[in-house]
């Protein structure tokens, strides 16, 4: 085919005879393996039509140089991290006093009104961190409802509360160069979003790299309306990054550094130290099904091959994922103590505070037995208490259910007929936690976001959940907003709790539904077992003789062989 010099055309006949504005690039590989959501999800196929339609049957997928998956997703998370952040700015809006004098706009309940409440702002006053107080070491006097003075220190964990230190220097460090700025709360509540921000960018990207072949899966933590809404609510999304980035380094088979990664979360938030246990139960099931029964007829029956045999048994198949778990286990412990005890060893008072006042505190509005007595007028396990005094039955009911719930996942981790994925399990036991918890704080909820997307990738399913968690907020909002000033009564809001515990409890029976019915499961066709499964991916999957027989697994019909990819 002739080409167009004259005309400073520069196309160049192709080896297959059609017109190329430049030479073909040498690697022709297509991504096709990749989950193509425009082709295999309803509502993505239908939100395609936007940009041309789902994708062809011949498209080369994954060949653009700049625009990847994580990219995209990443510029996604950046404009709902600015919606997030304009939600929250009204409330650092400033007005002036009768005296003349600059303060935060927030009168006649504005922080309600226009729902843009963050703790951000009233903790920079409320931990003393406008005076420049060194967290843990900070003390200060209050005074309960029982009129009894209380000694206060920061009430978050040691991260969290070195965080908030650390922004505080940020931003006076920031007005002391005598940059355009703001009231001292206003420049502080930015430089904390700003890392926060980044902390969620980090949780975007662990779970895109966690995704496998459904990389798109990790659009919806992105996109979720839970970002709109929450992601500057508080401190949460420290204590995601780590737990996300610590799943990754899980998934890379590297224990030691998921352990370290979630014991920082750990110290940040609690919660991340649960996605162990799970770990461990999965782990005690990857055993060797050919092997072990040989080995224990060894053991009993040859005495002198004993030694040898236990030798083999520890250096078999099943001690191996015991011993990645082991490691995460311990590393995490070890973090955790290493980050604590700096500031545990000379503020003791001040850094067990936040111990003291999650064992004294009070059922919270979200929780389901504060929504009991909304709509019952029950007075708790305990009956009528001061503010100072500790619910000890509440106590130890909330940590009973729990337990009890974390048994009942790990019966269904070891008697599912094929081992169930890691993110499986870790969203049973963090939902399971904020269903039984006597605190579910708003922002709690964020901790889902990642573990849903991995566990249950059916997107309408996840996105309505989601939504209607962040819509909880506004009955919230105008609840705390009061009757007498125009607010609604609390069983609107304690009504809409119900239905987002409803909605965490339909996905998790969801998640048990593929669990036993693996067939089902989106995440392992085409020969995928386990993305985030790091050694128990591929792993042999055995009968468990060592088991009780009711805690063996519960074998259905084969499932067709698949190549593995």
């Amino acid at each position: 085919m002739a080409t167009n010099a004259a005309a400073g055309d520069e196309t160049r006949d192709t080896p297959t005879g059609s017109t190329s504005p430049a030479p073909p690039a040498p690697d022709l590989r297509s991504a096709d393996w990749r989950d193509k959501p425009s082709r295999t999800d309803s509502l993505a196929a239908q939100l395609s039509t936007v940009v041309g339609g789902p994708v062809g049957d011949h498209a080369m997928i994954g060949r653009s140089r700049f625009w990847t998956p994580l990219r995209i997703m990443l510029a996604f998370a950046v404009v709902f991290l600015a919606l997030g952040w304009a939600g929250k700015a009204g409330c650092i809006q400033q007005t002036t006093d009768g005296a003349g004098h600059v303060t935060l706009d927030w009168n006649n309940g504005r922080q309600y009104v226009a729902m843009c409440y963050s703790d951000t702002v009233p903790l920079y006053g409320a931990e003393h961190l406008n005076e420049g107080a060194f967290p843990y070491k900070k003390q200060w006097t209050e005074t309960g409802s029982d009129g009894k003075p209380q000694t206060r220190y920061m009430e978050y964990p040691v991260l969290s509360g070195l965080y908030q230190w650390l922004a505080m220097e940020v931003s006076n460090a920031w007005q002391g160069l005598r940059l355009p700025g703001a009231l001292p709360v206003v420049v502080y509540f930015n430089v904390a979003v700003i890392g926060l921000a980044m902390a969620w960018l980090v949780t975007v990207w662990a779970s895109a790299q966690l995704s496998g072949r459904r990389v798109w899966d990790a659009a919806l933590v992105a996109l979720s309306p839970l970002v709109l809404v929450h992601v500057f609510t508080n401190f949460d999304a420290l204590a995601t990054a780590f737990a996300a980035t610590g799943l990754l380094a899980w998934s890379r088979r590297r224990p030691v550094l998921a352990g370290v990664l979630l014991g920082l979360g750990g110290a940040a938030k609690l919660y991340p130290l649960l996605l162990l246990g799970p770990i461990v139960v999965l782990c005690l099931r990857s055993d060797s099904r050919q092997r072990l029964p040989a080995l224990w007829e060894q053991l009993r029956h040859n005495g002198s091959g004993r030694m040898a045999g236990l030798r083999e048994y520890l250096d078999g198949a099943r001690i191996r994922p015991l011993r990645a778990a082991g490691l995460a286990v311990v590393s995490a412990g070890l973090t955790w103590l290493l980050v604590n005890l700096p500031i545990a060893a000379p503020f003791f008072d001040g850094w067990r505070e936040f111990f003291r006042l999650n064992t004294e505190r009070h059922a919270d509005p979200d929780s389901i037995y504060n929504v009991i007595t909304s709509f019952t007028g029950w007075q708790g396990f305990d009956g009528p208490l001061a503010s100072s005094d500790t619910p000890g039955v509440l106590n130890a009911v909330s940590l009973l259910l729990f337990v009890l719930a974390c048994a009942a996942i790990g019966y269904i981790g070891l008697t599912a007929p094929r081992r169930p994925r890691v993110a499986q399990l870790i969203f049973l036991v963090v939902a399971a936690f904020l269903l039984t918890n006597k605190v579910w704080s708003p922002q709690y909820s964020l901790w889902l976001v990642p573990l849903a997307v991995l566990a249950l990738p059916h997107r309408r399913i996840l996105l309505a959940w989601m939504t209607i968690d962040a819509l909880v907020w506004f009955p919230r909002m105008y609840y705390y907003l009061g009757i007498d000033k125009k607010g609604v009564p609390e069983q609107w809001f304690t009504g809409a709790v119900i239905v987002r515990d409803l909605a965490v409890i339909v996905v998790c029976l969801l998640i048990v539904r593929q669990i036993y019915r693996p067939a089902e499961d989106l995440v392992r066709r085409d020969g995928v077992d386990d993305p985030v499964g790091g050694i128990l991916d591929h792993a042999t999957d055995p009968l468990l003789p060592w088991l009780p027989s009711a805690l063996r697994p519960r074998l259905g019909p084969p499932e067709p062989a698949t190549a593995a990819r």
